[in-house]
């Protein structure tokens, strides 16, 4: 008879410790093999409890068995080793930690190939033939291999779900639907699944149609930067050339001319590609849900369809994009008609028609205003992160929560048999941007668009303000001092009351007394607004002007010891 060639899994012949074929194999009492070095080295680690297992059965051995080598089961691997074992399946094909293992494997497991919806297991290709191949398994419902098999089963009945019940909005066992879902409107999760698909398939071109507006409404604002861009560069030329014929009492108002230009072209850029970048992050976004979408409607596991419907399906809402009005005709030219004007009555001009320039300005409108929001909710959605630029700080002032608190420090000194009040300062380096005499700060960021903000302040008095860059630092006079001078803004608070200055003028402020005020600006639209913010937000006092000029965030304390202010986090 001719000899049959052996067929057997290495895995059969190899080592549960080292995971490869015997060497010197020896036969512990509960049957199981393993390298004889593998075997020792395990049990000498066992010595000092003097009990000995196997790595596989867990079985107990007191005392340490003899371990022998076992000549039967060698010669037999020898022997494999020369007619040749079945190829070890490679590395890849075993199960690591991310994947889902055969439940039918012994020792180490290969990966899945299908999971069994009715038998709750996972089966690697070898295991998985009696599926393919026996009758009794014709029924069973493959599907993707899951790690997720068990949320399928019931656990008040401890059956398969295979129901919804729409009452409830759940998915049930049968057993459910005549016990605790009884008389509810239940149908089978197929069936929901039809349903929801063809929802899922609504959504889908939802999407689909937002993502085509988006992306006119980002092709519309390309264009319009570069007719923005495109309209100051002429109007800058053109008033350059007309400026030139003019004296020299109008260079001083030639270059604001073309600063206000610029910073009117920065901020409506700005603004514009602020915009542009959230409709292309919705549309990035709206992509990635589509193609979740897609992939739960080609998910073959009803539940898992079910369980994770909810979450994917739904859609955030969109970005108001209906606020752009594009002006297509004119945007800087009026500039050039008022310098024009200019040319032809100088002295009237400067008295009277300056303002006419500074109109023609602020009307450069690409997009409507945003409509001043009503709720601290509304206003978060505008939050600026702030923080302190320690070359402007006082040297009396101390920074701290990551430049974004500021603290009034003195220091204690014995007089003979008292003790003096003298003010400690800090080790600032010189610094042409620094306050020298007012106990003032401002803030790195420079605000353009839409911002607000919160202080949290204590001890006797804070001032919380808005101002130019490039008011004055020097010296104690009312040029560098928050809201003496036209400059800047500032809302005064204390204890007992609230007094909103600007350019020296007063104006007492009613509202309820609270540690934290708000701010809100609109630097385009020229609203600055201060809130008194508890467990209500209530407006103290609100400011309508144009701002010419990026602003930035300045606080100014009282010379006592402790006094505090910091910009809160609202993010």
């Amino acid at each position: 008879m001719a000899q049959k060639r052996v067929h057997l899994d290495r895995e059969t012949f190899s080592c549960s410790i080292c995971l490869d074929l015997l060497k010197d194999p020896v036969t512990v009492p509960c049957g199981h093999s393993y390298c004889m070095t593998c075997i020792k080295t395990q049990w000498d680690v066992e010595d000092q409890q003097q009990i000995y297992s196997c790595p596989q059965c867990r079985q107990i051995f007191t005392p340490r068995p003899v371990l022998v080598k076992s000549t039967m089961l060698a010669a037999l691997v020898e022997q494999l080793k020369k007619t040749g074992l079945q190829a070890a399946p490679a590395d890849h094909c075993y199960a690591g930690p991310e994947d889902v293992a055969c439940d039918v494997c012994t020792g180490r497991k290969l990966k899945a190939l299908k999971s069994c919806l009715l038998c709750l297991a996972s089966y690697c290709e070898k295991h998985l033939q009696p599926h393919y191949e026996s009758p009794t398994f014709r029924k069973h419902k493959l599907v993707e291999p899951s790690k997720k098999l068990q949320e399928n089963i019931c656990s008040r009945h401890d059956e398969v779900m295979k129901m919804f019940c729409r009452t409830d909005q759940q998915i049930i066992c049968s057993l459910c639907s005549v016990d605790e879902h009884k008389g509810h409107d239940t149908v089978s999760a197929a069936a929901e699944r039809t349903e929801r698909q063809r929802e899922l398939k609504g959504s889908r071109q939802k999407i689909h149609q937002r993502i085509q507006n988006r992306e006119k409404d980002v092709k519309v604002l390309q264009q319009e930067l570069e007719t923005i861009n495109g309209s100051a560069d002429k109007a800058v030329e053109v008033s350059e050339k007309l400026f030139t014929e003019l004296i020299r009492l109008l260079e001083k108002r030639r270059s604001d001319v073309k600063q206000q230009i610029r910073s009117q072209q920065e901020t409506e850029v700005s603004r514009v590609k602020e915009l542009q970048e959230k409709l292309e992050q919705e549309i990035t976004e709206l992509k990635r849900k589509d193609a979740d979408l897609k992939q739960l409607s080609h998910t073959q596991d009803h539940i898992q369809f079910l369980h994770n419907y909810p979450s994917v399906s739904a859609l955030s809402e969109p970005t108001d994009s209906s606020s752009i009005n594009i002006r297509p005709l004119r945007y800087f030219e009026d500039v050039t008609a008022a310098v024009a004007e200019l040319r032809d009555k100088l002295q009237d001009i400067l008295r009277k028609k300056w303002r006419n320039i500074s109109l023609a300005l602020t009307e450069v409108d690409v997009l409507l205003s945003q409509p001043e929001t009503k709720t601290r909710a509304g206003f978060l959605q505008y939050s600026q992160d702030i923080t302190l630029d320690p070359n402007t700080a006082h040297t009396q002032l101390l920074l701290s929560e990551g430049n974004r608190k500021a603290t009034v420090i003195f220091q204690q000194q014995s007089e003979g048999n008292r003790k003096a009040t003298v003010r400690r300062q800090q080790s600032y380096s010189s610094h042409p941007d620094r306050f020298i005499h007012w106990s003032q700060v401002l803030s790195r960021e420079s605000l353009t668009g839409c911002s607000y903000w919160e202080v949290e302040w204590s001890g006797t008095g804070v001032y919380v303000a808005v101002t130019y860059k490039n008011i004055s630092r020097a010296g104690n006079s009312n040029e560098c001092l928050f809201g003496f001078n036209d400059k800047s803004w500032a809302l005064f608070c204390r204890q007992n009351r609230y007094e909103f200055r600007y350019n020296k003028i007063k104006t007492p402020v009613s509202g309820p007394q609270s540690s934290r005020v708000g701010v809100y600006l609109d630097h385009r639209a020229g609203i600055l607004s201060f809130y008194s913010i508890s467990e209500t937000m209530t407006l103290l006092h609100r400011v309508q002007t144009t701002f010419t000029q990026p602003l930035y965030a300045g606080i100014r304390l009282y010379d006592n010891f402790g006094n505090t202010a910091e910009f809160c986090k609202l993010k």
